[in-house]
């Protein structure tokens, strides 16, 4: 009988479960989307319940309509949204509180409270990290100091923190587990990234009792065994890194200088630094690339809240178009500079400008303008994004001249020719674009032996196509220049 490893992807709209071949293709994939929640202007929450429901959903699924028993699933792996912050009753396993996802700014106020150029240095020479409530650390507070009683039960050691993954982690293992892996506790700012450790100084500034913390572990380890009633048999939990770390993994981005972004809900462009956590001068993170045998490999990243997510909205809110995949024919024959400028900060700006109070805008609209420019302005705008992120790290001296593109938006032929063009960089898509899924059943298949080293997965990336840059680069710098123009006007 075939054997599988079995991928776990927790998304911030969607759970999905992927069977994996040991040589490392797709075998089968599962998808359940759930509802997200807006109580206020700039708060974003799941049901935790419906991030528990959707997973168990899909992995049952996954096997049964492929007619896979349990006993053929080597290893599980576990990819999540990061930053997400759930807290929840150690006996009963109950959260407390919905779950803050990553694009919430409810803290923002709070994070300006206390913001110095003391405590941004404290944090940012001990996390990579810079002080916004993007991070899991405000968001925990924030539970403990509003949801009524929460406070003195995490006083008197009864409850507990975990991001995506180790919620899950202890759910699967019916409450038996309670770890994370080194990826996702870099995401947290209050993990020391250096002693590889959660950071007392740093508990104390955000009045977090350290009895709620998971353990960190490596990302590819023996995390447990999921309960038998919830997949037919005991399996190992043997890898788990955040959702864009599995991505660089998946991409074979092992050597230092290899860089990758992600189009999924938003965008991340990472690139592995090596042995050395570089500190950047232009507001990018410094982060836990992967760990393994306790060795970390760190990366400078940029982060998007707002890429698959701006179509979606375009999609839903605007109702421009019925499904993501019909924008592709919607703007071919639009010219690159038709004067329509979107910027999609829905939620605040990222990397480089960390602006929580920034607000979405369309701009330079004519009676000429209709549909077809603001579809095309919103693909854009991923890819304006991008170029920020490369510009930043070119400030750093990091020369980006080669990116390998995953995630959702790819599919997009159009998106990738435009971002070649903007970066006047060469794109290349790899034949498995479930880089994510692909980056944490390889971290599994390792500890469970299916495979023997990173150099053997790096032999397996393989290019399904190159975009590569044909545009002038007074085009390029015109085009840019319009976007930064748009920026300025909708910063807080």
């Amino acid at each position: 009988m075939s054997k599988y490893i079995l991928s776990i992807d927790q998304g911030t709209t969607s759970s999905r479960a992927i069977l994996f071949t040991t040589k490392g293709q797709v075998f089968a994939v599962a998808q359940a989307e759930f509802e997200q929640h807006f109580p206020k202007n700039g708060w974003v929450e799941h049901k935790p319940e419906d991030i528990w429901n959707t997973v168990v959903d899909v992995c049952q699924r996954v096997l049964s309509e492929n007619n896979i028993a349990a006993s053929q699933v080597i290893s599980i792996g576990i990819t999540n949204q990061r930053e997400t912050t759930l807290v929840w009753d150690k006996k009963t396993g109950k959260p407390v509180y919905n779950a803050i996802v990553w694009q919430d700014r409810r803290t923002a106020e709070y994070c300006d409270s206390i913001n110095s150029p003391e405590t941004a240095e404290l944090i940012n020479s001990k996390t990579g990290l810079l002080l916004d409530p993007y991070f899991s650390a405000t968001k925990i507070k924030w539970i403990l100091d509003n949801v009524e009683g929460a406070r003195e039960k995490a006083d008197k050691g009864e409850l507990a923190f975990g991001t995506v993954d180790s919620f899950l982690l202890w759910h699967l293992t019916s409450g038996e587990v309670h770890r994370t892996d080194a990826t996702n506790a870099s995401r947290t700012m209050i993990f020391n990234i250096h002693s590889q450790e959660w950071d007392e100084e740093l508990l104390a500034l955000f009045n977090i009792p350290n009895s709620l913390l998971p353990e960190v572990m490596d990302s590819s380890c023996e995390f447990g065994l999921s309960s038998p009633e919830i997949l037919g048999e005991a399996i190992p939990i043997q890898g788990i890194a955040g959702d864009q770390q599995a991505a660089l993994f998946g991409q074979a981005c092992f050597e230092q200088g290899m860089a990758k972004s992600t189009y999924g809900t938003g965008c991340f462009l990472m690139l592995n630094t090596g042995d050395k956590p570089l500190v950047s001068k232009h507001r990018l993170l410094t982060t836990v690339a992967y760990r393994l045998n306790g060795k970390p490999t760190y990366a400078i990243e940029g982060s998007i809240f707002m890429a698959g997510a701006t179509i979606q909205w375009i999609r839903d809110g605007l109702k421009f178009i019925g499904n993501a995949s019909e924008a592709e024919g919607i703007v071919e024959g639009v010219p690159f500079d038709h004067g329509v400028v979107l910027v999609p900060a829905f939620t605040g700006l990222g990397a480089p400008y960390w602006d929580p109070n920034a607000r979405g805008a369309i701009l330079g609209l004519t009676r000429d303008s209709g549909i077809k420019e603001i579809v095309t302005a919103a693909l854009q705008s991923v890819c304006y994004q991008t170029k920020d992120l490369q510009k930043a790290m070119e400030s750093d001296g990091l020369r980006l001249t080669k990116l390998r593109v995953d995630g959702g938006m790819v599919a997009n032929n159009w998106v990738l020719s435009f971002l070649a063009n903007i970066l006047g960089a060469e794109v290349d898509r790899p034949e498995i674009i479930e880089t994510t899924a692909l980056g944490v059943a390889y971290l599994a298949g390792l500890q469970a032996g299916v495979f023997s080293s990173t150099e053997e997965l790096a032999s397996m990336w393989h290019c399904e196509r190159k975009f590569e840059p044909s545009m002038l680069p007074k085009q390029r710098n015109d085009l840019y220049n319009h976007w930064l123009a748009a920026i300025k006007k909708v910063q807080s």
